[in-house]
C-alpha cells in the first residue's frame, strides 16, 4: 500500500474542514458587522454623503456572505493540506487578514474613524495578497478563491477613501443619537 489515505478519506477530511471553516468565517464576519451597526440602518452612516459609485445597500450583505463562504472554503482547502509545506504560515496569514477584516466594521461604523478605517483596509488588502501568495504555495485553488475578496476589498477601499473625501467633518465624529437643538 503506497497511500496513507484513500480518496474517500481525503474527501471526508475536506468536508469536515469545510463544515467547520465556512460557518465559522461566515458567522464571525456577520457578527462583526451586526455588532458594529453597519450599513444604512446606522444613523451616522446614513447621514454621510455617498460617492456616485456607491452600490445599492442590499448588495453589501449578499456580497459579504458570498465572500465569507469563499474565504471559509479557501481556508478549508489549506487546513486539509496535511503535511503541505507552508501550511501553518498560510493559516496564520489568513487569521491575521481575517482579524483585520473583523476590525474594520467596528472601526468605521461604530467608532466613526474613517481615516483609521482607510489605513486598516489598505493593510487588509496587503494582508490578503500575502495570504494569497502563501495559499498559492499550499493549494492554488485556495488562492484563486480569494480573488473576488481582494477585488471587493479594493473596491471598498475606494469607497472608504471617497466617503472620507466627501465627509471630512464626519471623521471621528461622535454620534450620541440625541436630537440636535436649533435656536431660532
Amino acid at each position: 500500500m503506497s497511500r496513507l489515505a484513500s480518496r474517500g478519506q481525503l474527501r471526508a477530511s475536506f468536508i469536515r474542514w469545510a463544515l467547520l471553516c465556512i460557518p465559522a468565517v461566515v458567522l464571525l464576519g456577520l457578527l462583526s458587522g451586526a455588532a458594529s451597526g453597519n450599513g444604512d440602518g446606522n444613523p451616522w452612516f446614513a447621514s454621510l454623503d455617498k460617492p456616485a459609485l456607491y452600490p445599492p445597500p442590499i448588495l453589501f450583505p449578499i456580497a459579504w456572505t458570498v465572500l465569507y463562504v469563499l474565504m471559509g472554503l479557501a481556508l478549508a482547502l489549506v487546513c486539509n493540506a496535511w503535511g503541505a509545506r507552508g501550511r501553518t504560515a498560510a493559516i496564520f496569514a489568513f487569521v491575521v487578514q481575517f482579524a483585520l477584516n473583523l476590525a474594520w466594521s467596528p472601526l468605521f461604523f461604530a467608532a466613526h474613524q474613517i481615516t483609521a478605517a482607510l489605513i486598516l483596509i489598505v493593510a487588509m488588502g496587503i494582508a490578503i495578497v500575502a495570504t494569497m501568495v502563501l495559499f498559492w504555495r499550499v493549494r492554488r485553488a485556495a488562492a484563486v478563491l480569494l480573488v473576488p475578496y481582494l477585488a471587493w476589498v479594493c473596491f471598498a477601499s475606494v469607497l472608504n477613501y471617497q466617503i472620507l473625501a466627501l465627509n471630512p467633518q464626519a471623521d471621528g465624529a461622535s454620534s450620541s443619537g440625541a436630537a440636535q437643538r436649533i435656536a431660532i
